[in-house]
């Protein structure tokens, strides 16, 4: 499975977007594009298709969260435009009381949502970032109502547990969580712990609870150049 870069330093702008709305981006295949037969020209049109491709990447990967789809179309390449464009906002579904963990989708046991629940509070009393989980299945989601009640902001991380479209890690990320955390690092993670073949054999709660400890244990680790190389 191919996995997208995150967004680019437009991440702040990117991430107030998706949270208010998700268009699917055209791709261009590359057997649309004519070269010229000029090697010059030539060379201008890879440069441009190069950048073209880096550009569009980065704009798959901004998170779709609309209905909190959040990204599945992306990460598994399914063009299903008309579903990305669909917005979810279903408050009825959210829980009467604030939690960091809403599930939906039933996969997680009342002591796993609660040791879950922990390790989050830890998180933001040590880091300061705040790391929000909905399990669900779409489009059987509150979509875009967790926007207020979780107070989504740039050091917000919503982590999305969807196996729809076959990888059920989807991460949206605020943009000073970006600046700290290696980009890389959500697509490995999502590599590691949401492929289908994990999540089919130990269950949706292990990827679940392998993803939060692995985010966990990136955040707490000093800002360089290589923090966070090691999904856990």
């Amino acid at each position: 499975m191919a996995f997208l870069r995150l967004p680019s330093s437009s991440s702040s702008l990117a991430f107030a977007k998706l949270l208010s709305s998700a268009t699917a981006e055209p791709v261009l295949a590359p057997s649309q594009l004519s070269f010229p037969a000029s090697s010059s020209s030539v060379h201008s049109r890879l440069t441009n298709f190069s950048c073209l491709l880096s550009d569009l990447r980065s704009k798959s990967f901004n998170f779709l969260l609309s209905g909190t789809l959040a990204l599945g179309l992306a990460l598994t390449g399914v063009g299903n435009a008309e579903a990305a464009k669909s917005g979810v906002n279903k408050p009825e579904l959210l829980p009467r009381e604030f939690t960091p963990v809403i599930d939906v989708a039933g996969f997680l046991s009342d002591g796993q949502e609660r040791r879950i629940a922990q390790e989050i509070a830890d998180i933001e009393r040590d880091t300061g970032f705040k790391l929000r989980v909905l399990a669900q299945n779409y489009p059987d989601t509150p979509g875009l109502a967790i926007r207020d009640f979780w107070n989504v902001d740039d050091r917000t991380i919503v982590f999305v547990a969807d196996p729809t479209f076959g990888n059920i890690l989807n991460f949206n990320v605020g943009a000073s969580v970006d600046l700290d955390i290696p980009r890389s690092f959500w697509s490995r993670l999502a590599g590691k712990y949401g492929n289908f073949f994990y999540w089919k054999e130990k269950g949706e709660d292990a990827s679940i609870e392998a993803a939060v400890m692995a985010i966990s244990s990136c955040l707490r680790e000093p800002v360089g150049p290589n923090n966070c190389s090691d999904v856990k």
